[in-house]
């Protein structure tokens, strides 16, 4: 499966990667997350409580970064298991650009899921993966937003929302059961808790 798409954070660059790189900002935004460790090798360790339609369950997460190049881009490696609920694993590559209104942050991620989380139906699945990301991109803007603004940053807002993600899953498609190797969207899951997801620390950012 395959998820791309980017967001505009209404704070700096330096600001946003120090963001993603701090793993209380990401337990906070990150919904569901109830722990996110950073290890000694550099990456993360993360558990989350999360329902996608009727699969509920705790996943563990590790998340690892290469390629870094602070302030501007790295790929994260992620690999989470949900015991019955299923597993999900792969990369993720990471960009931000400043432009006007704050930093433009661009993904494309590569995922593979097993398990139930495989025979959710599409509807299903993408409606709970678009929820995560809004939620996260909601939290962790008013954030960095409200740590700009205390350091007298000036940030334009007016287009710092969420934009859509891009993937293969279209809401006038019919409910099919998901394929380990479909395009679909539960890869934002992992990708997210670190960066966290978008993170989480924008890979960690999040992560």
């Amino acid at each position: 499966m395959e998820l791309n798409g980017e967001q505009l954070i209404p704070a700096s660059q330096q600001r946003t990667w120090d963001a993603l790189n701090d793993p209380e900002v990401l337990k906070a935004c990150i919904p569901g997350c109830e722990t996110l460790e950073r290890t000694d090798d550099g990456g993360f360790t993360a558990t989350l409580a999360l329902r996608i339609g009727p699969v509920s369950a705790k996943f563990k997460g590790r998340l690892a970064l290469s390629d870094v190049q602070a302030p501007e881009r790295y790929t994260i490696h992620f690999d989470g298991q949900g015991g019955m609920a299923g597993f999900g694993k792969g990369s993720a590559q990471v960009q931000l650009a400043p432009v006007d209104g704050g930093t433009r942050l661009q993904f494309a991620a590569k995922a593979q899921v097993g398990g139930k989380l495989a025979q959710v139906g599409s509807r299903l699945v993408d409606a709970a993966a678009g929820k995560i990301t809004n939620d996260f991109f909601n939290a962790f803007n008013a954030r960095v937003q409200a740590d700009a603004q205390a350091a007298g940053e000036v940030v334009s807002v007016s287009s710092a929302v969420p934009s859509a993600v891009e993937d293969a899953g279209k809401a006038d498609q019919p409910d099919q059961p998901h394929q380990p190797n479909s395009t679909t969207q539960p890869a934002w899951l992992w990708w997210a808790v670190a960066a966290v997801a978008a993170t989480i620390a924008l890979v960690t950012l999040a992560a």
